[in-house]
């Protein structure tokens, strides 16, 4: 279905609002380029003399525009993609979470996005499976850096097997390729016991570490499951991720001391699970991958005091803060010195996860309809406080389509997001 570049909204101050641009006009070539997404629009827009060609109201017309300096193009569009709907994933992972979600929620959480064009954009993880040459073409030449890569292991029968795709091109070819046109990449690791850890975890760390600095990081991550999983998939034991934990930190050390980097990032998970302290901020080596649930608490902690700020501010002389039961010690740690420099009681509810099941317990992840069954247990304070992560839907909706002001309707207090 080919969907178009239609205009959202015309940034003030910028030459779209200058040549006169309106939301609803389609954006057709710049330069006589046909655009065929936001990146087109990026790359073909960067120039000094522009040629847009628009059509408003079923009539094209033609505008040209000299960019001033630091001049923004100044345009969004109600999707990031005009000329086909989103790459869909062409692999059956048995631990995929998108194939674990519940029936009844919106239709855009059940799409397995496998888009290079949107790991570029927004930083999803891909596979690199369904890449055609025209799409490496296009990574070369508009230099689409960096990209985010699902890796899972550098064997290529045992990544086959993880994807359940026998067709799937050898990863590490693939990654020698992007490093050859000179993209960065962050790459991956979902772990699943027994199957990749190990002596297959050693593997491809190595592997990859072979690949920097064109490889800049391996996240590894533990395999989530919700009670909806098929599979024959398990979690992970404390034990086996004790076990995961030192086997990634004494690769941190080495690859310290050779590459200058630790390189291989464990998410937050491993370290809560665990009871370990989460790295300094250091540790990290300058990156971001927050969005991968790396160094997610290390963030809130160095920001702890300017949100303190904002919570002492609140209107409230008690307050409730809820979030998932993995965060809900290190919160309790903390509404204890708040309690002790502000004078305000801070009561942490953990939230057991019933929309997903039991072993899921990150605060991301937390339904609207489970923060109310929990709460209208409790004695509440004055207002309540919930993690802004779990309203990251369209109009800041939870994954059941709850928006902040429909919990404060079902629990008669007011709502924060911290």
């Amino acid at each position: 279905m080919r969907s178009r570049g239609i205009i959202s909204a015309v940034y003030p101050n910028s030459l779209a609002a200058r040549l006169g641009l309106q939301p609803g006009d389609e954006l057709l070539t710049i330069n006589d380029r046909p655009v065929r997404d936001v990146i087109d629009v990026q790359f073909y827009g960067a120039q000094e003399r522009l040629t847009l060609r628009v059509r408003r109201e079923g009539r094209e017309q033609t505008l040209r525009a000299r960019r001033r300096y630091d001049e923004p193009l100044g345009l969004e569009f109600t999707r990031p993609t005009f000329d086909t709907d989103i790459r869909r994933c062409n692999n059956r992972c048995e631990f995929c979470f998108v194939s674990q979600m519940p029936p009844g929620l919106r239709p855009s959480l059940y799409i397995k996005d496998d888009d290079y064009r949107h790991s570029f954009l927004f930083g999803n993880y891909i596979t690199l499976t369904n890449l055609t040459e025209e799409d490496w073409a296009r990574i070369e030449e508009q230099h689409l850096s960096p990209l985010y890569v699902s890796v899972q292991a550098t064997d290529p029968d045992l990544r086959r097997r993880m994807l359940d795709n026998p067709r799937a091109p050898e990863i590490m070819a693939q990654l020698r390729r992007l490093a050859e046109m000179g993209i960065e990449v962050h790459t991956q690791l979902v772990l699943v016991p027994g199957l990749n850890d190990g002596p297959q975890l050693d593997r491809s760390i190595g592997d990859l570490a072979k690949l920097y600095p064109s490889v800049c990081s391996v996240s590894v991550v533990p395999v989530g499951l919700t009670k909806y999983h098929r599979g024959g998939c398990r979690p992970y034991t404390v034990e086996e991720m004790r076990q995961v934990w030192e086997q990634v930190t004494a690769w941190q050390e080495r690859l310290l001391s050779t590459l200058g980097v630790r390189f291989a990032y464990l998410t937050d998970e491993w370290y809560l699970r665990l009871g370990k302290p989460v790295p300094p901020a250091a540790a990290y080596d300058g990156l971001d991958l927050r969005e991968n649930g790396v160094g997610l608490v290390r963030a809130l902690l160095s920001q702890w005091r300017q949100v303190e700020k904002q919570l002492a501010a609140l209107d409230g002389p008690t307050q409730t803060w809820a979030t998932g039961e993995l965060m809900a010690p290190i919160l309790a740690r903390l509404a204890e010195k708040f309690a002790e420099r502000t004078g305000i009681p801070a009561e942490v509810i953990p939230v057991p996860n019933r929309f997903f099941g039991e072993t899921v317990t990150v605060a991301g992840l937390l339904a609207g309809q489970d923060v109310v069954a929990t709460l209208r247990e409790r004695r509440l304070g004055e207002v309540v406080v919930l993690p802004d992560g779990m309203f990251r839907g369209p109009e800041g909706q939870s994954l059941d389509e709850m928006r902040p002001e429909d919990l404060a309707q079902a629990l008669n207090r007011p709502i924060y997001k911290i």
